[in-house]
Formats: C-alpha cells, structure tokens, sequence
C-alpha cells in the first residue's frame, strides 16, 4: 500500500490481484475526509460543513452499505472517492481500477446503448474485443439488450438506469461504487442486480452502495452510517 497523499488528494498504487474471500490489503482508505459548502447569497451567505473528517476503509470481496438522512454528505463522499470532487481536506488511497455509478446517470442523448459502451470502453483503454465481451455479458445480466440501438434520449427511466450501471461495471473494477443504483428498476431487475453483487464479491471484488435506507441487511457484509459528518458502524 502506497504511503498518505497530500491534503485533498487521491492515490491510486499498483494493480493487486485478491483471492476471493481472503484478508488482505484494503482496496480503499479514506481518512479524515472533510467538506465544508458556501450556501446562500451574501450577506446572509453561511458556511454548512457536511464532512467532518470521515474515514472509510474498504476491504477486499465485501459490500458495504452507505445509509444516512438526505443532506448527510453520502453523494459528496462518493464523488470525493472517485476524484470528482476535491475535499477541503483528509487523503484516499486506493488500489486497482475505480467503477463509478452516479445517481443521476451521465449519459450523451445522442448516443445508443452500444454506442456508450464503445465510447466508455475507449476511455478505459479496453480492446475492442473486451468491449464486446463485456457489453454482451451485461445485456444478458441485466436484460437490455434489445435497446442496444436505442438512443439514451428515447430510453425509459429503468432501462437508462441498467445503462449508467453497465458502464459503471463495463471494465470489471476492483472496486464499484455505487450511489442508489437501483432506483427506477423493476423487481426482476433488482434481484439481477444482488446477483451480478453476490457475483462480484466471490471473485474478490469490492462494492460500496449508497442508499436511503437498507431493506436487504443480509445483503451487506457490513453497513456504515454517515451521520454528523462521520462515518460509523451501524
């Protein structure tokens, strides 16, 4: 594991492969983790911390829930992980390839299903052939591949949702994050969804999902509260 980075940044060292199920390294380690926003329009602007100091550790093949009240700072964190946002303060370690699915799905309107894929995959640096057989695979999983000619300004709200996490999973990262992944997805496609989890936490990977609040606990191996901006054991 690579050594602390400076204030507000993130580190990512080599490439580590885990036995699934085995104890190991930490995939991630945020420590110290603040955020502070400007809110309202001078002169009543105020200043509203949402971390304070917030430490998280990730271990390899587990999944974790992230639950807190909205406002509790559980996107901030997540976008703070994966490097879209900068924190005041605190350091992120973490080893291998990020997944990231945001809540509100980033997608071109003009581009089709297959189109976003190849896109995506070009900025992973995958083969053309692992693109295809990655997309293959997560049309079967999450059965959408009927809409792959589909433009994403003409896909329903549950199948734009199987789209943001195809491309969050597209290059098999070590480490997935998921902010209210399912949200818009039918029941079939919930369970899909515990399946392609249970799928990656036996081969050793690693899942942190946001969410409202937890109706699967024995989903989880563990979940973490975020509650006056910390994170802590629930």
């Amino acid at each position: 594991m690579s050594s602390a980075t400076p204030v507000g940044s993130i580190q990512t060292s080599a490439k580590t492969t885990q036995a699934p199920g085995t104890a190991g390294e930490p995939v991630l380690i945020a420590s110290g983790i603040e955020k502070t926003y400007r809110r309202g329009i001078w002169p009543a602007r105020h200043q509203q911390q949402v971390l304070r100091g917030t430490d998280l550790t990730l271990a390899p093949g587990e999944v974790v829930g992230l639950v807190g009240e909205n406002g509790s700072g559980k996107s901030t964190l997540m976008k703070i992980l994966v490097g879209a946002l900068t924190p005041d303060a605190g350091t992120i370690v973490h080893t291998g390839q990020l997944g990231y699915c945001p809540q509100e799905p980033i997608v071109y309107e003009r581009l089709t299903c297959d189109e976003h894929f190849d896109l995506f995959g070009r900025a992973y640096r995958m083969t053309p052939d692992a693109v295809a057989r990655s997309r293959r695979e997560l049309y079967a999983a999450l059965g959408f591949e009927r809409y792959a000619t589909t433009r994403a300004d003409q896909l329903s709200g549950g199948t734009l949702a199987k789209l943001n996490l195809g491309l969050a999973l597209l290059a098999d990262p070590e480490v997935l994050l998921l902010d209210e992944p399912y949200a818009g997805f039918d029941w079939d496609t919930y369970l899909k969804f515990w399946q392609l989890v249970a799928q990656r936490r036996d081969s050793g990977r690693t899942v942190l999902i946001i969410s409202h609040f937890v109706a699967d606990e024995e989903r989880f191996d563990r979940i973490v509260h975020l509650r006056d901006g910390k994170a802590v054991p629930r």
